[in-house]
């Protein structure tokens, strides 16, 4: 099943826009404008959405919902019940703090794993979206509470190294939308740290 849907999760607003838990958006803002791909607001949707036209009879919708990151589902359910996307042909880019910052893992399934955009996709939408994964981890201090470190700012480091990283994310997504999950988990998931 091609993938037609592919789901940025993140917050609305200026205070949130280079916070950990806004990578997926910063992701696909970077794809969208790789592709000369342009923003539009969809209020009926509660979302941002770029028409991606990728081939004749081929399109994909790139979608950041507005609902704020614990709603995420309701704006992802809406248009995927609208457009009668099927859950296997959605892709759900976001921040995992599981996962090494600078790295990035594909999977099928899973539980929300403490992720609240993903937890509330779980809801509306049930088992079966495809997950790319962007590593923001380990939370340091460890002491730190998990909201106010999703919520912090990358240290100048890390924002080097994610910066650095950015065509690999892009590549990697790319490779996902192309090829597919089994093949984009076998080339991603296996990839040793470069940190």
């Amino acid at each position: 099943m091609p993938i037609s849907l592919v789901v940025g999760l993140g917050n609305p607003g200026r205070n949130y826009a280079e916070t950990r838990h806004n990578l997926g958006w910063i992701i696909l803002d970077a794809l969208a404008k790789k592709h000369g791909l342009v923003w539009q607001h969809r209020a009926n949707f509660e979302s941002e959405i770029a028409r991606w036209d990728v081939s004749p009879g081929c399109t994909r919708w790139l979608v950041k919902p507005q609902t704020f990151m614990n709603d995420s589902g309701r704006a992802v359910g809406a248009l995927a019940r609208y457009h009668r996307f099927t859950n296997n042909s959605i892709a759900v880019v976001y921040d995992d703090i599981n996962i090494e910052v600078g790295l990035v893992k594909v999977s099928e399934s899973g539980s929300a794993g403490g992720h609240n955009g993903i937890a509330s996709l779980l809801e509306h939408l049930g088992e079966g979206f495809i997950r790319y994964r962007l590593g923001i981890g380990p939370k340091l201090p460890a002491a730190m509470d998990l909201k106010d470190f999703v919520l912090g700012k990358f240290s100048s480091d890390h924002s080097i190294l994610l910066n650095q990283k950015n065509s690999y994310f892009i590549d990697g997504l790319e490779l996902l939308l192309t090829r597919g999950p089994s093949f984009a988990m076998n080339q991603l998931n296996r990839r040793e740290s470069t940190t």
